[in-house]
């Protein structure tokens, strides 16, 4: 049994385009979808569509939330502000009701009982928290600690856009807490029971930040449990497309000028598949500047100081032409 498990589309149709005729090589038995359809990237209402039509299970991410609670009382704090969301604006005006009910209907977790298999837990970050993500070099006792009410053995999660593959177990010593009311989490363990987690991200169909530019997603096989603790063996892909038509869509869509600098940081990922956000934020805090009050102030001083627009137009196909 081969389940192909992609996230983390961010509204980027060729690189989902691109997936997708490696999946026709491939040949899995299914494909699983772990959140975040839309948003960053200007094809997110294309990308519904194309996920729709091939029927696969998904699972909700947290930038669909955005935009199901845009406009309600669970929206985020400033959502209405054009300045800072305004690609949240442009997305929201560009998504049918259709393609939202769509969205509205997905749940936020599956659990598979695939024939033959162990059970498989899919969420976009953890039961419950869709912004709970993992790394590759995190503490092991740091993952422990958000899986502690994931009964599955193995755990498809998603939103960190890195491709991770990790066994994670608590120590004995670890569990002595969990012993004194074996209701309390629907298990009943015995001292000296070693839990373990096999935990899987397939990294980020469309924006990847791990530094590698390609669409990237993981297919999983089950095995035994001698071969693999929780039966399911993983094989990440990473696949070669044409980006500029994604990049070129941000300017002639016009959600660069209706985003400002939040969307041109995500034209920045596209370019450079690092962290561009995260290292904005970083810089502004250092630098006592308040980025959520004034993102484009921050932004200015971080690219004068830094010269990081320079770095990334370095990087950019589109100015890579010869």
């Amino acid at each position: 049994m081969r389940s192909a498990l992609l996230a983390d589309v961010h509204g980027n149709l060729p690189a989902l385009q691109a997936v997708l005729a490696e999946l026709e090589r491939l040949q899995p038995d299914q494909v699983i979808v772990d959140g975040d359809l839309i948003n960053a990237v200007p094809f997110s209402a294309e990308v519904i569509d194309l996920v729709r039509s091939c029927s696969w299970p998904v699972v909700r991410g947290n930038h669909e939330f955005y935009y199901l609670d845009f406009g309600t009382e669970r929206a985020l704090p400033g959502a209405n502000d054009p300045r800072r969301w305004g690609q949240l604006h442009w997305l929201v005006e560009r998504i049918t009701p259709e393609q939202g009910q769509f969205l509205a209907m997905l749940p936020d977790e599956r659990t598979l009982y695939l024939p033959g298999t162990q059970p498989l837990r899919v969420t976009h970050g953890v039961p419950g928290r869709n912004r709970v993500g993992f790394y590759t070099e995190q503490p092991e006792e740091m993952i422990a600690a958000e899986l502690d009410d994931v009964t599955q053995r193995t755990l498809v999660s998603a939103h960190t856009h890195v491709q991770v593959d990790r066994h994670v177990s608590i120590p004995d010593a670890q569990q002595h807490d969990l012993f004194g009311d074996p209701h309390s989490s629907g298990r009943l363990q015995t001292p000296g029971y070693e839990r373990h987690w096999h935990v899987i991200n397939p990294g980020s169909v469309g924006l990847p930040l791990n530094g590698d530019t390609g669409a990237q997603f993981a297919v999983i096989e089950n095995v035994p449990e001698e071969v693999e603790p929780g039966g399911w063996r993983a094989t990440h892909f990473s696949i070669s497309y044409d980006r500029r038509p994604a990049l070129e869509a941000f300017e002639t869509s016009g959600m660069l000028e209706a985003g400002g600098v939040m969307t041109l940081l995500f034209y920045w990922e596209l370019v450079s598949a690092q962290t561009e956000i995260t290292l904005l934020y970083h810089w502004a805090r250092a630098n006592g500047f308040n980025q959520e009050k004034d993102l484009a102030a921050a932004f200015a001083a971080y690219v004068a100081d830094t010269g990081r627009d320079q770095h990334v137009r370095g990087l950019d196909p589109l100015y890579a032409r010869g």
